[in-house]
């Protein structure tokens, strides 16, 4: 019951702007529950006409201490077979064309409504369940956005995987079987149970003492599937992750022969699976057979009852109906704790992402920021990840229209320097200014609509060449489109391309050569015509025929832009206005190019070791 609640709690605000086919959905629900009880007082109906008139007038008629409501029940049964005697046959009396057909059509025809009823309910509820997972689908992702990097450098695929795939496909399933089912099978078993009283209570009471033998099997073996359901979830969350990882690193598994290396992880973590949905099928699986046996074990009891109190024929197969009639649902609602077992650990994980909040917020009164025209300033900013700081009282005042170059080991904060403009974390300590405001103070968008990335890691789409290149600027022309592809002279490889510029590129651009792609990637930084531009490592994988190409288009989109350059490659640093050098989140040279080179301090040693002289390289 708490599962179903909690379920219900979090997906109400959902559910409820499907209001209307929903209650749709429960009223047909009730309605196929209760034609259920049909078949009880047609199957009894049929046989006690076929009863030859002299029994039917010698039976005795028992005095019964029937309730108010029963004596109402009995009169509209009574009713209703007064209604159809006129299309029904009746042994002992000739038969006409109507009461044949009748009696071929009458059970026919209660199945056709069952049937109908039964699947405009599940169409209904399917329906419901459908837009209800596109929406949270939506929310979730719209949530995943809004969260900080921290969040996603702690998190990997394949866990954001399953709770975008997995967790939402269980509510799903939840919704479109359990709810149905929770609507329908109580309903049938009730309504059944009433036509079963109705006929004879004795035998009733006594089928209703085997219900106890099959809840409390059902709730032990539910709290089973709940655990293997909880370790089944990690694993497939293990599993996930490792398909992304190894998978989206190809090149580097097969270059080092790593094949043998990477199937014996998924064999362990298969192994695992395996073990654990066996833990689940064992538990899932014995509710049927526990089920079955109690049922049946309880239907020999009610026939030896019936042949021991000398029972009539309609009254014992119209019982024996019933109770064929209640196995489905009372199997059927066995199984719907498991459904609302996987809901609830999903809605649970779910809820763990939509009550997360960003580390970096924007403030409500935010400030709109139109331009940059001054200067970029860092004031005292330190920043850590974690225990170790990684920037420290780190100070440095950018006018506009400067090229600053930063060098460094790896591991000095040049990375982390970047994030903090991009507004990626928070300095925790310090404030960095754009035209005199705080970061933390401005509108995240137009702070970032200021800044165009171009970086190492080259992130396209699988999308057209048109598509990545507009993404810098959503609603671009393709004029304005093509004019950013000449800008970084990737307008040539484009035309030679299959579609020209509808040509789609492959996931993250595999069908491009690197130079092709960071050239796409520069063509996405001009149509963005923003002030700052922010190179990190941006030549960093290129070979030196592509570093010239694609180092001549950067020159052209640096122009009248104020340029941030982390490069790694020193001599990329030789057209900068200035340079700082860090080391552990500290400025501990600053200059020109030569200057530092002449110097002879850690900008120095750092050009020795890629052959870079006080001359030249």
């Amino acid at each position: 019951m708490s599962n179903l609640k909690n379920i219900f709690q979090f997906g109400w605000p959902y559910l409820k702007r499907y209001r209307g086919r929903l209650i749709a959905g429960i009223l047909l629900g009730l309605v196929f529950g209760v034609s259920n009880a049909s078949f009880v007082w047609a199957t009894r109906t049929l046989f006690d006409r076929l009863t030859p008139p002299e029994q039917r007038e010698a039976a005795p008629v028992k005095k019964t201490s029937d309730t108010a409501l029963a004596r109402h029940l009995k009169e509209w049964q009574k009713s209703g077979e007064a209604a159809l005697d006129p299309l029904l046959p009746l042994r002992g009396r000739p038969l006409d064309p109507l009461q044949i057909m009748g009696g071929m059509l009458l059970l026919p025809l209660l199945v056709f409504v069952r049937g109908s009823v039964g699947y405009l309910n599940s169409y209904c509820m399917s329906w419901v369940s459908e837009r209800v997972i596109k929406d949270l689908r939506l929310d979730l992702l719209i949530k995943l956005n809004t969260l900080s990097m921290d969040f996603f450098n702690r998190s990997t695929v394949g866990e954001l995987l399953g709770r975008i795939n997995g967790d939402t496909m269980a509510l799903y399933r939840c919704m479109s079987l359990g709810f149905s089912d929770l609507v329908k099978e109580p309903i049938t078993v009730v309504s059944v149970g009433i036509g079963l009283l109705l006929i004879d209570w004795q035998l009733t009471l006594l089928s209703v003492m085997f219900i106890p033998f099959i809840i409390i099997p059902i709730r032990v073996l539910s709290r089973k599937t709940k655990k293997a359901l909880h370790s089944g979830i990690k694993a497939g969350v293990s599993q996930d992750s490792l398909v992304v990882e190894v998978y989206t690193s190809i090149r580097i598994v097969k270059a080092f022969c790593l094949e043998s290396f990477q199937i014996e992880r998924f064999r362990n973590i298969y192994q695992r699976l395996v073990h654990i949905g066996m833990k689940s099928v064992q538990a899932k699986e014995l509710i049927n057979p526990i089920i079955e046996v109690i049922s049946v074990m309880g239907l020999g009891v009610v026939i030896v009852f019936i042949f021991y109190t000398h029972k009539t024929i309609p009254n014992m197969v119209g019982f024996l109906t019933g109770i064929i009639l209640l196995y489905t649902p009372i199997k059927k609602l066995g199984g719907i704790p498991i459904y609302f077992q996987q809901a609830s650990i999903g809605s649970e994980r779910l809820i763990g992402i939509f009550n997360l909040q960003p580390s970096v917020v924007e403030k409500p009164d935010a400030l709109r920021l139109k331009s940059f025209s001054r200067e970029l300033a860092f004031e005292n900013v330190s920043f850590s990840y974690g225990d170790k700081p990684v920037l420290q009282n780190f100070t440095l005042r950018l006018p506009r229209g400067f090229r600053l170059g930063v060098a460094g080991e790896s591991g000095s904060g040049k990375s982390t320097l970047m994030n903090l403009i991009f507004r990626f974390y928070d300095p925790t300590g310090g404030c960095i200014k754009i035209d005199g405001h705080d970061l933390r103070d401005v509108s995240v968008p137009d702070l970032r609509n200021q800044l165009a990335l171009v970086s190492q890691d080259i992130v396209l789409f699988d999308q057209t060449v048109a598509e990545n290149i507009a993404h810098g600027k959503p609603g671009a022309t393709p004029a304005e489109i093509e004019a950013a592809a000449r800008a970084s002279y990737a307008h040539e490889f484009i035309m030679r391309l299959p579609k020209g510029f509808q040509t789609r590129i492959g996931e993250t651009g595999k069908l491009l050569s690197g130079g092709q792609r960071q050239r796409l990637s520069i063509a996405r930084a001009f149509i963005r015509n923003a002030p700052i531009l922010v190179l990190d490592e941006a030549t960093g994988n290129l070979d030196s025929n592509a570093e010239a190409e694609v180092q001549a288009a950067i020159d052209r989109l640096a122009e009248d832009r104020t340029v941030i350059c982390v490069a790694h490659r020193l001599s990329t640093l030789a057209g900068t206005d200035g340079i700082i050098v860090l080391s552990e989140g500290r400025i501990v040279e600053q200059g020109h190019f030569k200057e530092l080179l002449r110097m002879g301090g850690v900008f120095a040693g750092l050009a020795r070791k890629q052959g870079i002289g006080v001359h030249g390289i």
